[in-house]
């Protein structure tokens, strides 16, 4: 819908000049607030974690944070917070920052990103299907504080592993 309109969407690396942009894009996107360590591991992940412009103006963000798996040297991508400022949702901008983890995952041969969704948010949940995300686990009072404390982990698995 936004496109060809010659609006741009940008993204660009979070570092500690503008770790302030994606501690707003938290506050004002989830009923969660984040320890000092999300930072730390935002910041430590490097191209996995990007804010989101949209004509210069910092609308969304995707935060990773890169996993040894247990038991071996393979690492796997937990995506701990993606959001987009209500007004930009719709325009590409989330399918952007999402694209642009699952590509590097397959340029590093990472074969499964994973996150957690509350069980009440059908819009990401939705979201992430159409990518290839699905549930493979329900985790009750996950979350606390916030109403509907249960989530889903949703994951997704690339070509490199093999899937029923």
């Amino acid at each position: 819908m936004g496109a060809g309109r010659g609006v741009s969407i940008s993204l660009d690396g979070v570092r500690d000049k503008n770790l302030m942009q994606l501690k707003k894009l938290n506050l004002a996107l989830f009923p969660v607030r984040y320890n000092d360590k999300y930072y730390v591991d935002a910041l430590a992940s490097g191209e996995f974690t990007k804010l989101a412009y949209y004509s210069d103006i910092c609308v969304g963000a995707i935060a990773c944070r890169l996993e040894k798996k247990e038991g071996g040297g393979q690492v796997r991508v937990y995506i701990m917070t993606l959001g987009v400022l209500a007004p930009y949702r719709g325009l590409g901008i989330g399918t952007k920052l999402l694209n642009h983890v699952l590509d590097l995952c397959s340029k590093q041969n990472i074969s499964e990103v994973y996150l957690h969704v509350q069980t009440n948010n059908e819009d990401a949940i939705n979201f992430y299907k159409k990518f290839g995300f699905e549930i493979t686990e329900t985790i009750q009072n996950y979350y606390t504080n916030i109403t509907s404390p249960d989530c889903y982990v949703l994951t997704r698995y690339t070509a490199s592993t093999t899937k029923k």
